[in-house]
């Protein structure tokens, strides 16, 4: 059995980001604490120009206090400034540091379990950077500091205080249900939405198989249906959000006259001044201006915290490999002891106690009906999958334990689905990398693409665009089987090399067998053509009761009788085992 994988040390690599971080983040909060007590300016400097200005009609004192406001308001204004700047580079930081994580967790976590990477997460980091450089997040901030202007106001009157209080209470508890309201029902329509994108995704990437047989009024009605249940979940959280909304602008207005009117009566009571009426008003509002912010930003915290914890768990399911030696290059010998696969949530294997072995140099045919497993033992000999027992040897050493990093200088690896990168031809036969160019023209005349190349627009410097659509398939198969030979590798697998080849092209890749042989390279090649089978020296059978090894004519003569003659026209003839 193949031994479990230890927890990723990227597990905590959100949590280790947000330490490393602590500093900044204990910054930020002080000054927001230095911007709320300098919002008090405002309220102070009424207080004093209604009771000391007005009653002592001292101009000096007026424009002393007036200095003393511009000065603090410069300050405030500076210290906003700050932590704005501190925030941004916050999120910028806690991206960099973790968004190289999420991508390597998208290629590898879902590629281990069967599946198509997404990068899904990356779009939640987005999110949650969006909240913390943005101003859904000062009201968060500023809350904790609503204390301090309560406080002020107990000092200008009791009743005031206990006003504001009540007030304080009322809000939070409006915030509180409006959690309770929406939360469900923002959490559902978020699901239902990237559920809608990843069918509009699928509809876009297959536009010519959508518009060639007609299926887009379907595709469109299936997607419409689910974006028309996301936007009714969508309005629901909203219509409750934008009533609770209203609710707390009522209130917060109500509130508002009422510490006026209170204050009023207090003034005409000689309880107070008229000076800390005005400032009294202020504070209240200043005092309640976060509580009401976060209601109306709460669609963005709740998106944030759903973002953060979906980030936090790939992290931690990310798979990590224990630091290994770096092994010597592979000669290419590759035994497969034994090796069983199930699909996520199947219960029969795909495949089941396969054992072969092939001494560098070797070359493999696989044939076998559809669905038997061809492709997941392609992908098990790269180590793209890892065997629920068994184990897949090269030089010994089991590929899932080899480091990628390590293991890919030696292999070259032709997938059934070719996809190039946005790049030029150099670049991708070179692995995007820049690439030494006499190798890169090296894999290029191995895979008979050198004078392909050259014909186009820019050479080895054409731009081929994401997928390489500027190409045809074949020309991506021929390039991208450049790409598997580019640094002579030790091990070549080459999954359906002919499905997209013209007779030049299969008369290549004929050649790309002879030369792996002829400098000692191990390759494994599935095909339904039976010529191509000629080149190999011992083919694998899969089929859905189990699998027959050998030499090549041996299991040639059990599954194709007659018709191991070589054809008159390479590629027509089809083997299915």
């Amino acid at each position: 059995m193949t031994p479990q994988l230890p927890p990723s040390q990227s597990s905590d690599a959100l949590q280790a980001a947000l330490k490393q971080c602590r500093g900044a983040v204990i910054a930020v909060v002080f000054f927001s604490l230095c911007i709320n007590l300098l919002m008090l300016t405002a309220p102070l400097y009424m207080l004093q120009v209604f009771d000391r200005v007005l009653n002592s009609r001292s101009t000096e004192t007026l424009m002393f206090l007036t200095l003393i406001a511009v000065v603090a308001f410069i300050a405030l204004g500076a210290v906003e400034a700050v932590r704005h700047q501190m925030l941004s580079r916050i999120g910028g930081w806690l991206d960099r540091q973790v968004s190289g994580e999420l991508l390597k967790g998208a290629l590898t976590r879902d590629l281990g379990a069967g599946g198509t990477a997404s990068v899904q997460s990356l779009r939640d980091l987005s999110t949650v950077r969006g909240f913390i450089s943005g101003p859904a997040v000062f009201p968060v901030l500023d809350a904790p500091w609503l204390p301090i202007f309560v406080a002020v106001i107990f000092l200008l009157h009791p009743w005031l205080g206990w006003l504001a209080i009540a007030g304080s209470v009322v809000l939070l508890a409006l915030a509180v249900i409006n959690e309770l309201a929406t939360a469900r029902a923002f959490r559902m329509s978020g699901a239902a939405s990237l559920h809608s994108l990843e069918q509009a995704d699928a509809a876009v990437r297959n536009a010519d198989v959508v518009q060639a047989m007609g299926m887009a009024p379907e595709l469109l009605r299936r997607w419409d249906r689910q974006n028309g249940a996301m936007l009714a979940l969508l309005d629901i959280a909203n219509g409750r959000g934008g009533a609770i909304k209203s609710v707390s602008r009522f209130l917060r207005m109500s509130l508002q006259i009422a510490i006026l009117g209170v204050g009023a009566w207090l003034v005409l009571a000689d309880q107070m001044t008229p000076g800390a009426m005005i400032a009294g008003s202020i504070l209240f509002a200043r005092a309640l201006a976060p509580v009401d912010q976060a209601i109306g930003s709460w669609r963005s915290a709740t998106s944030a915290r759903a973002a953060y914890q979906r980030i936090t768990a790939q992290l931690r399911g990310n798979p990590a490999r224990p630091p290994a030696m770096a092994l010597p290059p592979p000669t290419g010998r590759l035994k497969i002891d034994g090796i069983t696969y199930f699909h996520p949530g199947a219960d029969a294997p795909a495949l089941h106690g396969i054992s072969f072995e092939l001494e560098a140099g070797e070359s493999l045919g696989i044939i076998g009906p559809t669905a038997v497993g061809k492709t997941t033992l392609a992908r098990m000999l790269v180590g793209n999958l890892h065997p629920r027992a068994g184990h897949v040897r090269l030089d010994g050493a089991d590929v899932a334990d080899w480091d990628p990093a390590d293991v890919g200088r030696y292999i070259g690896y032709l997938p059934q689905d070719i996809e190039l990168f946005a790049g030029t031809v150099r670049e991708n036969i070179a692995r995007m990398s820049e690439g030494d160019p006499e190798a890169i023209v090296t894999a290029a005349r191995a895979a008979g693409v050198h004078d392909l190349v050259l014909h186009l627009a820019d050479g080895y410097e054409t731009e081929i665009g994401g997928g390489g659509m500027a190409l045809s398939g074949g020309q991506r198969q021929r390039i991208a089987l450049a790409r598997a030979l580019y640094g002579d590798p030790r091990l070549v697998v080459l999954d359906e090399p002919n499905a997209n080849l013209d007779q030049p092209g299969e008369e290549a890749l004929a050649n790309v067998i002879d030369r792996l042989k002829e400098r000692g390279a191990t390759s494994v090649l599935i095909t339904h053509r039976m010529w191509i089978l000629r080149r190999v020296d011992k083919i694998l059978v899969l089929g859905a009761d189990g699998a027959m090894f050998g030499e090549r004519d041996q299991i040639l003569a059990k599954v194709a009788g007659p018709q191991t003659g070589q054809p008159a026209m390479p590629g027509r003839e089809v083997v299915n085992a």
